[in-house]
């Protein structure tokens, strides 16, 4: 049987530039392919990078049609992260959140409950402005997914 190589690819749309660094410097580290997608509008230096149309859900299109299970997705969007979960994929925000199957249907009735308050002319709070600590936290947390996928490959 062959044994898949584990990818990381990155929601690179609205990816912090110092989370694809730390995310290429894991893959540089562990000798992972790192994959990012996004826009032609965005400028993202990367060896393996896929440019996309500017409509509006087409990066998160293309990840999850490139999405195999076993993969890391770096993404902050809380629907994406459902969908490459239920592919038996791992998902992890910028802030160093490793998302939870058990916890997305919560997650996406909240995002649900905020989207229907602001079209309704309600105001919600954007999130908090990046710390470095938020950098270490998604350090942390990406290697331990890394080290978790790297142990489970090997079995």
């Amino acid at each position: 049987m062959e044994v898949k190589q584990l990818r990381i690819i990155v929601d690179a749309d609205a990816c912090p530039k110092t989370v694809l660094q730390v995310t290429v410097e894991t893959g540089v580290k562990y000798t992972i392919p790192v994959i990012t997608v996004a826009s032609f509008n965005h400028n993202i230096i990367s060896s393996q990078h896929i440019v996309v149309e500017s409509g509006s859900q087409e990066a998160d299109l293309k990840i999850i049609n490139i999405t195999t299970p076993g993969d890391i997705i770096v993404t902050q969007d809380w629907g994406l992260a459902s969908l490459v979960l239920s592919k038996k994929a791992s998902a992890i925000s910028p802030f160093g959140i490793e998302y939870n199957p058990e916890k997305m249907t919560f997650m996406l009735e909240e995002r649900e409950i905020k989207a229907k308050f602001r079209r309704s002319g309600g105001r919600t709070k954007g999130p908090a402005k990046r710390a470095s600590s938020d950098d270490l936290k998604f350090k942390e947390t990406l290697e331990k997914m890394v080290l978790r996928c790297i142990g489970k490959s090997e079995e």
